[in-house]
């Protein structure tokens, strides 16, 4: 270890970050300050990257949980030879930079996941380790090893404290992932005051208990910390391993180091002091010659480790063919252009709730498609996506494709977001729709990220029935619906849910969330199996043509379709009945389709959807009405409490007037 250097380049990242902070009056620099030294040691000679090929496969990725941080991770990237310049570096917080606030993924070159939602980098962590891990097993060969990388999580007391990072803190230590490694910047502040106002535990023992292996150190000591990544890096016990360094928080200003007022701008106010104080020369933004020397020569010995590993998988490569065809068309996310074909259609007599035509579905999809995998928080008996004799995943098979996460729905969520920045499988976890919340923060950040996660969401209404009102989600599809860049797909029949489960595998510019029902649904028979299909992929289509001239137009999703139709029957020949079972994807269709399902001259319209009501003024207009749920629900048997609250064909009437 050259400790001369790495003393010289955590002085020069502390300068750089002190620097960005004050330039832009904003941003957060006490994890900066106090992880420089932890981040010499990590980018100058611990961490396996190639910064020339930022998504090699075998690379350790790195993920600041604690995003706030944000300028401990630009200063690193750029020193290290990532495609981050100095200019980018000034440019912190600025308008169209690739130096935003908060680390985001796909705008900074070396950044792993999009983080500032405190907790969620670690769920990513776990994420990223449980792909490593089913990769080396699917993959790695006695002659070949293609995988043997590590995944490390940066985080503080803010990320620990949340409940999405204990709950995969306990998923990765009984799936036993030995190739992850938390560093726990445990400096003793949180942003309001001194850590113990707020906590008080043993993180040993609690770590230990948890199944892991626990060390602390100074982690200002080089070389203390040096041997503990080092140790963590060749341990296989089944453990994943926790480096508790405790840290000064701001270290570098006086003035506010180990303090809370460390944790944001403030010590910005002192940048020229600091810099004397760090030995730096005057003028910010400083990078010595040195340091550039130095990173030039680990760049040159990454180089040739990336090199010896290309060698290793162009023979893997040529002695596996079909096994690198599999992991090609991981890495490509790729998608049978027949996949809708690959699934069978469903009998005209099949009736059964959508949730169950999901599980049919989701095996199809499974066999077509051997990079998905699923899970569900601990609900696979009423979820129905568990993968038949596709095995489960574990430690003991880590190639099993389903996971078992427990009743953790957050990790859940932020466990599948670290498996799609991964990109090497397609992931997709379950839970019933009233529990969607709680795990809505990723979800939320996987539409941000761009993320191409499937949420499958059964138990789709107050069609729940005998578990009341805490179990009816009347709130929860609309709420999911205003998220930026999240499909939310409700089908209506065993066909529209084949055709949810095409349109979701071929985005991979986002998540999709579909929403299932635990009530029977008949098969709509009124349009081709092909129709229905096609019709989800483009949101909305004519599943009633009207008979006679066009009259009125009724909307409507899911199981109320069926109450669309017997309405319609009641209205007669000039009733068109609109199956929509996503609107984001209807938006996106082009104007001319928009009129041509819903024409602008037919201002007489009715949305039903056993839910809030509110979303659906955009489509029936001042003219029109909408047959929703905007109250609680009740205990009663599903379609009792369906008819109570006017899920019906005579309140559809009543309401075209």
């Amino acid at each position: 270890m050259n400790t001369e250097a790495l003393v010289r380049v955590a002085a020069e990242a502390r300068g750089l970050a002190i620097d960005g902070v004050h330039a832009c009056s904003s941003g957060h620099l006490g994890l900066p300050l106090g992880c420089a030294d932890m981040g010499a040691v990590l980018f100058g000679e611990g961490l396996s990257f190639n910064p020339a090929a930022p998504k090699w496969l075998n690379r350790d990725r790195f993920i600041l949980s604690a995003g706030h941080g944000s300028m401990f991770i630009y200063s690193w990237l750029h020193l290290s030879g990532f495609a981050v310049s100095l200019d980018d570096v000034k440019s912190f917080r600025k308008l169209h930079s690739i130096t935003p606030g908060h680390p985001e993924y796909d705008e900074t070159p070396g950044v792993e996941a999009t983080t500032g939602p405190l907790g969620q980098g670690v769920g990513n962590a776990v994420g990223y380790a449980l792909s490593g891990k089913r990769a080396a097993a699917r993959f790695n060969t006695a002659e070949h090893t293609l995988f043997d990388n590590h995944i490390v999580a940066l985080a503080g007391d803010g990320c620990l404290q949340e409940g999405v990072a204990q709950e995969s803190i306990a998923f990765a230590g009984h799936n036993q992932l030995d190739n992850l490694i938390l560093i726990y910047d445990s400096n003793d502040v949180t942003l309001d005051a001194m850590a113990d106002i707020t906590q008080g535990w043993d993180t040993e023992k609690y770590f230990e208990s948890l199944g892991w292996d626990a060390v602390t150190i100074d982690g200002h000591d080089l070389a203390a910390f040096a041997s503990a990544f080092s140790t963590a890096k060749s341990n296989d016990n089944g453990k994943p391993t926790v480096i508790i360094a405790k840290t000064e928080i701001g270290r570098g200003i006086p003035e506010v180091a180990g303090k809370a007022a460390a944790h944001g701008e403030g010590g910005a106010n002192f940048a020229e002091s600091a810099r004397a104080g760090l030995g730096l020369p005057p003028g910010s933004f400083h990078v010595s010659d040195e340091t550039r020397a130095y990173f030039a020569e680990q760049t040159e010995k990454r180089t040739a480790t990336f090199t010896e590993w290309q060698a290793t998988y162009e023979a893997w490569t040529a002695a596996n063919p079909e096994l690198s065809a599999e992991l090609s068309s991981g890495v490509a996310q790729a998608v049978p252009t027949d996949l809708s074909e690959q699934i069978p259609e469903f009998a005209a007599d099949y009736a059964d709730a959508t949730r169950g035509a999901g599980g049919v579905v989701i095996n199809a999809v499974a066999k077509a498609m051997p990079n998905f995998i699923t899970g569900s928080a601990d609900l696979y008996g009423s979820t129905k996506n568990y993968l038949k004799e596709q095995g489960d995943y574990s430690a003991a098979n880590p190639t099993g494709r389903n996971i078992w996460f427990g009743i953790r729905e957050h990790a859940m969520g932020a466990i599948c977001n670290g498996i799609a920045y991964d990109g090497l499988v397609r992931a997709s976890g379950a839970t019933f729709l009233v529990f969607a919340d709680y795990l809505r923060p990723a979800i939320r950040l996987a539409g941000l990220a761009k993320l191409p996660v499937t949420y499958v969401f059964t138990h789709d209404s107050v069609g729940v029935g005998e578990d009341g009102p805490t179990h009816q989600p009347v709130e929860t599809v609309s709420g999911l619906r205003v998220i930026p860049n999240l499909d939310v797909i409700r089908p209506a029949d065993p066909e529209e849910v084949a055709g949810a489960w095409v349109a979701a595998m071929h985005r991979t510019d986002g998540p999709t969330a579909l929403i299932l029902s635990r009530q029977k649904v008949l098969t709509l028979n009124q349009v081709s199996a092909e129709t229905r299909r096609v019709g989800v992929r483009k949101g909305a289509y004519v599943l009633r043509k009207e008979e006679g001239a066009l009259e009125c137009i009724i909307m409507a999703t899911g199981s109320e379709v069926e109450a669309a139709l017997k309405a319609a029957d009641q209205i007669g020949a000039g009733a068109r009945v609109v199956s929509a079972p996503c609107l984001e994807r209807f938006d996106r269709q082009s104007a001319e389709y928009r009129e041509e399902v819903l024409p602008a001259a037919c201002r007489k319209r009715v949305a039903i959807e056993a839910g809030v009501s509110g979303l659906w003024h955009k489509y029936t207009g001042l003219d029109g009405a909408v047959v929703g749920i905007d109250r609680f629900g009740i205990s009663a048997p599903g379609d009792v409490v369906l008819d109570t609250l006017g899920m019906n064909a005579e309140t559809i009437v009543k309401a075209l007037g």
